[in-house]
């Protein structure tokens, strides 16, 4: 529970680089997770140094094009001013680790109703892994941004990392420079409801 309570997203990130035995570490917590029908529906790419920065350059320059021109999540733009700061943000983390959805295929793709249900047990087995990664970073003193602004350069993104499934997220890890205080959470009483 202490580490529940005193986990925080980091924005940033001291320039010293994580273990290849962190992240394995890391990683591992996350393969112990549970998963819809066991299907253990995610792989984990962990980029660093030059293979870093060219996925986030490849990031930078699909923003930019989604900026003009508006085609891929033509709805959501204002979403996209915080998707250039994520961006900075991964820039300073040394580890960015891409997350896919093995079972799933692009969200642009049109599924049927039992596939979407497949996605959506499938998804949820993934922020399982991903809350376990968090938790097993904090443990290891590393901190963490779990990422979702992927989205607005998935085209780009999926083509870089070259893996067959769909990509979830992304996942900065580094050493925090920070430590922020807890952000508002919704009471209790505001959240639970017995029926009896």
């Amino acid at each position: 529970m202490n580490t529940i309570q005193t986990r925080r997203s980091i924005r940033k990130f001291k320039p010293c680089d994580v273990s290849r035995t962190d992240i394995e570490k890391i990683v591992d917590a996350a393969r112990l997770a549970p998963s819809a029908k066991n299907r253990q529906p995610w792989k984990f790419i962990a980029y660093t140094g030059a293979q870093k920065d060219k996925l986030l350059d490849i990031m930078g320059e699909s923003l930019q094009k989604e900026q003009q021109q508006h085609a891929l999540l033509p709805h959501s733009q204002n979403g996209l001013p915080d998707a250039f700061n994520t961006l900075g943000i991964m820039r300073t983390a040394p580890v960015v680790i891409v997350v896919i959805n093995t079972n799933a295929a692009s969200p642009f793709e049109p599924i049927d109703a039992d596939s979407r249900i497949t996605e959506l047990c499938d998804t949820l087995s993934i922020g399982a892994a991903i809350e376990n990664m968090l938790l097993a970073a904090a443990e290891l003193d590393l901190g963490t941004l779990w990422i979702a602004n992927t989205c607005y350069a998935y085209n780009d993104l999926a083509e870089f990392v070259g893996h067959k499934g769909q990509l979830a997220c992304a996942v900065a890890v580094g050493y925090p420079d920070e430590s922020p205080s807890q952000r508002p959470r919704k009471p209790l009483a505001d959240i639970l409801e017995f029926r009896t």
